[in-house]
């Protein structure tokens, strides 16, 4: 037990920095996800103090596509936030096992990823370490962002994990990565570069170590989307162009104005438009560009998956400068307002801000129209979504409100935005089809967005044959002519099977495989293993480091595999017997 109210009930993940516990909350009987600082960040004052302040920071947002936090606390000297448990996946791990997504999807995907950002950019918090890895992705398709502010506590010491330096180093600004700081248009170019990953299943810059990757952010050019994904429209390359700009005057102004152009990429009048051109020189003449040596004295910025521990101190800095020059308005203010008419002028200037402060609870408005809901929340101060989400529903009519999203009688501060759940009337039937032979991401896109439908991708065993499509269903777990009812809160599961196969060899190195696995992938496909090693002491020993092969599998081929291993201490020169034997007569001397 947490507290003496969060019962642990298992581990469901283990990072650098905390271990994520899923636990039941026995006073409000939910479950949640608890998150727990590592036992030696616990002792670190500064550490704690950073902490607390970003979390709390973060328990301000309130948006449908971020996860909730609940709590905030220590127990018996175990740090601790209480956060909204979300079953699913992360996106990283639906893409591993779907390799890229369909154009429909990733726009769905980033028009959710672009309003929950563009929510945290209005209440002044910048993400900073945005990655597939930290977006979570429910079964219905509903998007959650994570790890919001807990990254800018993070100390410097615990960043040269394999997993921390290979990780978010992929989705870094050209602009963190020299060290200049970052920016909410920073978190703009990691959401390009995640773009980029989703329609074409690929990273763009790929290297040996964290400093080259870097180095390729900053100098390089995002590779063609059209040679990796000819079915990708040049609206939507269009997007990708503009926020992955190296030089931030190209990339969008703000979130939104992505988001705008997400929402009309896929209109027929967009879909052909003109590639996009930058306006200003992607390589300021008066920049200087940093060298490799300047780059690893800045290695805080490009091995940490997160803000670097010198940002953190520079922004705490600029925190306290922004502290007193508040104290100092406020100081200003105050004398002013007593020469104007003294203490009572305070008040009624002062207790508005304090009233606006105040949180007040979400109304019940299910049963009324979308329009009636619409007047009662914002009669209460609430801003409105401009999209209702749509449900199925035995008990409401169509059109008529089933609920909220916080739900009624949630606590929340003034303005903040509330989804109205509107109701699409009684449940349809939807006859099951033969999809065998149909390619497998359309069949579940389909069944998941029409009919609400859980669709589950297992691979199943076959006789590999040359011509085999290996993105076809070969078999489902439901026969077709099946009727089933389209229920968004109940929805049925379908197993599609497809061919256990790889058509390309995966990206061992970033997809974080072992040897041991490799071993046995290269067993599968006929394929020769040669293991070297090298020797460093920056990643841990079995560390996969480099593969010699990527593309298309060939049987028979020789695959060579460097990992890494522990660097051994050169041994110190023997001693001089007689220069030894003196130097402790007269250490003895010197003693006495």
């Amino acid at each position: 037990m947490i507290n003496d109210r969060y019962e642990v009930i298992k581990s469901i993940g283990e990072g650098g920095m905390a271990n994520v516990y899923l636990a039941t909350d026995t006073f409000l009987d939910r479950k949640v996800a608890v998150k727990v600082l590592r036992g030696d960040l616990a002792t670190d004052e500064k550490f704690i103090r950073r902490f607390q302040r970003e979390a709390y920071a973060a328990s301000t947002l309130s948006h449908p596509n971020i996860v909730e936090m609940y709590d905030v606390g220590e127990d018996n000297g175990t740090y601790y936030i209480v956060m909204e448990y979300i079953e699913g996946r992360t996106l990283k791990q639906l893409l591993k096992k779907r390799g890229s997504l369909t154009t429909p999807e990733v726009v769905d995907i980033m028009l959710q990823l672009t309003d929950g950002i563009a929510h945290a950019h209005d209440m002044y918090i910048i993400h900073r370490d945005l990655k597939p890895q930290n977006i979570m992705i429910s079964d219905d398709g509903k998007i959650k962002i994570t790890d919001f502010g807990i990254a800018m506590a993070l100390n410097s010491t615990q960043l040269t994990q394999t997993n921390s330096v290979m990780g978010s180093v992929h989705y870094l600004p050209p602009e963190q990565a020299s060290g200049k700081g970052s920016t909410t248009k920073s978190d703009i170019y990691s959401m390009g570069i995640m773009l980029f990953e989703l329609v074409t299943g690929k990273l763009p810059f790929k290297g040996d170590n964290a400093v080259e990757i870097a180095l390729k952010h900053m100098k390089e050019e995002i590779p063609n989307v059209k040679k990796l994904n000819p079915n990708v429209p040049q609206s939507l390359i269009n997007i990708i162009l503009k926020s992955t700009a190296k030089n931030p005057k190209n990339r969008y102004d703000d979130v939104k104005e992505m988001h705008q152009d997400l929402k009309v990429c896929l209109n027929e009048d967009k879909l052909n438009e003109p590639p996009y051109v930058y306006k200003y020189p992607e390589f300021e003449a008066d920049d200087k560009e940093p060298s490799l040596k300047e780059i690893k004295e800045t290695d805080n910025t490009v091995r940490e998956e997160t803000p670097v521990a010198k940002k953190v101190d520079k922004k705490e800095e600029e925190d306290e400068e922004k502290g007193k020059s508040k104290i100092s308005t406020i100081i200003i203010v105050f004398l002013l307002l007593v020469l104007l008419g003294g203490i009572g002028a305070i008040g009624y200037v002062l207790l508005p801000t304090f009233k606006n402060n105040e949180d007040i609870k979400v109304p019940d408005v299910s049963g009324l129209t979308v329009t009636e809901a619409e007047k009662v929340l914002k009669g209460k101060g609430f801003k409105v979504e401009d999209d209702t989400e749509k449900r199925f529903s035995d008990e409401v009519e169509e059109g008529l409100v089933i609920g909220t999203d916080p739900a009624i009688n949630r606590s929340r501060p003034k303005g903040t935005k509330i989804t109205i759940i509107e109701s699409l009337g009684k449940n349809d039937t939807y006859v099951i089809e033969d999809y065998t032979g149909k390619n497998y991401i359309e069949v579940q896109t389909t069944l998941e967005k029409m009919y609400k439908m859980k669709v589950k991708i297992e691979k199943k065993d076959v006789d590999l044959t040359e011509d085999m499509d290996l993105q076809a269903i070969i078999e489902q777990d439901i026969k077709p002519g099946t009727e089933i009812t389209v229920d968004e809160n109940n929805p049925t599961t379908i197993t599609l099977y497809i061919p256990n196969a790889y058509e390309q060899y995966p990206d061992f190195v970033s997809e974080g495989w072992t040897l041991e696995e490799i071993e046995e992938f290269a067993a599968k496909y006929e394929i020769k293993v040669d293991v070297k090693y090298f020797e460093t002491n920056d990643f841990p020993p079995g560390t996969v480091y480099k593969q010699s092969r990527t593309g298309k599998i060939v049987n028979g081929a020789t695959l060579t595999i460097t990992v890494t291993k522990e660097k051994e201490e050169e041994p110190e020169p023997p001693v001089d017997e007689e220069e030894n034997t003196g130097g402790t007569e007269g250490g003895e001397g010197s003693t006495q």
